[in-house]
C-alpha cells in the first residue's frame, strides 16, 4: 500500500545555498535545525527522501562519487539526529540535456515514488525554488516553499500560500497536521 512521504530538495533547503556548487563535504554547511527536523519526521513515521538537481555532474564540475560523498555526509548528520533518508535521488544532467528528471519536471519525484511506493497525492515536497514547487505540484504533491537559499527570490516571482522561513518550520507544520 502506498504511503505518504516528504521529499526534500538539498541545496538551499537542508544546507546553505552554495555560490556555485557543492563538490565536497567541506563545502556542505547544514542549515541550523534542518537535520534535527528530519529526525523528528522519521521518528513520527514519515519516510524522507532527498531529490536534487546536481548539474555539476553533467557540467563536469564534480563526479557522481563526489556528490555521493556529500549525500553520505547528509545521511551521517541525519542519523545523529535520529533520522534517515530512504533514498537520494539525483538528476545529474546539465540544463540543456533535455532529460525528464531535472526539476521543474516531475521525473525525479516520480522515480522516488515508484522506487519507494509513495503516494505523491498525500506527500509533501519542500524546496527553496520555483522549480521545486512546480515539480511537486506536477507530481501531485503539496509543495512547501522555504525562504532559505533562493526562497525569497522565488516568493517574489510567485507568491506562495504555503511558505515557511526554514525547513524546520515546514516540517513542524507537516507534523502538526499528522
Amino acid at each position: 500500500m502506498s504511503r505518504p512521504a516528504v521529499l526534500l530538495d538539498r541545496d538551499g533547503t537542508l544546507n546553505e545555498s552554495p555560490k556555485e556548487y557543492i563538490t565536497s563535504v567541506d563545502d556542505f554547511v547544514p542549515i541550523p535545525g534542518a537535520f534535527e527536523a528530519v529526525g523528528r519526521l522519521c521518528r513520527a513515521g514519515w519516510p524522507v527522501v532527498l531529490a536534487t538537481n546536481q548539474s555539476c555532474i553533467g557540467r563536469g564540475i564534480a563526479t557522481r562519487e563526489e556528490v555521493d560523498r556529500v549525500h553520505a555526509e547528509c545521511a551521517r548528520i541525519a542519523a545523529e539526529s535520529g533520522g534517515s533518508f530512504e533514498g537520494f535521488h539525483v538528476c545529474p544532467h546539465a540544463p540543456d540535456e533535455g532529460c525528464a528528471c531535472r526539476k521543474p519536471l516531475p521525473g525525479l519525484l516520480l522515480e522516488a515514488a515508484s522506487e519507494h511506493d509513495y503516494d505523491l497525492f498525500r506527500s509533501f515536497v519542500i524546496g527553496d525554488s520555483l522549480r521545486d514547487l512546480v515539480a511537486g505540484r506536477s507530481a501531485g504533491a503539496t509543495s512547501l516553499l522555504v525562504l532559505t537559499g533562493h526562497g525569497r527570490e522565488a516568493r517574489a516571482e510567485h507568491p506562495e500560500r504555503l511558505t515557511f522561513e526554514t525547513v524546520v518550520e515546514a516540517i513542524d507544520w507537516i507534523l502538526s497536521r499528522a
